[in-house]
């Protein structure tokens, strides 16, 4: 009988994967990404809402009655970046529009922060 034996430096070669050097960085890499979202998605949220918050106060016909509005829908909601005096208010026309702009910093860790300007307006 004839045996065949394997070449285990030609076998060693070809195998492909990632070290465990790789896998460490690989998922350092991932858990930063994680944590930074983990941080900016709250943001976004509540910018969402603040939008949603001022498509309602475009309603008003005064500026006061506007800031009410507002108001009202951000103790509804739960905004705590913006309040009423923060609002811009002009008319277009016939239409209100009603604008904010804010910037929210967010803690990474030590001196290390995000900085996110938001803007955004009535439609």
């Amino acid at each position: 009988m004839q045996s065949y034996r394997m070449n285990t430096s030609a076998f060693k070669s070809k195998q492909r994967g990632l070290s465990f050097i790789g896998l460490v960085l690989t998922m350092a890499l991932v858990i930063s990404v994680f944590i930074v979202g983990a941080k900016v998605v709250p943001t976004v949220i509540e910018y969402q809402t603040i939008l949603k918050a001022l498509n309602k106060a475009k309603e008003g016909n005064t500026v006061s009655e506007v800031r009410v509005i507002f108001d009202k829908a951000a103790s509804i909601d739960l905004i705590s970046s913006v309040t009423a005096k923060d609002l811009e208010i002009s008319k277009n026309g016939d239409k209100v529009v009603v604008s904010v702009a804010y910037n929210k910093e967010i803690e990474l860790f030590g001196p290390a922060f995000i900085l996110i300007k938001y803007s955004g307006s009535s439609k």
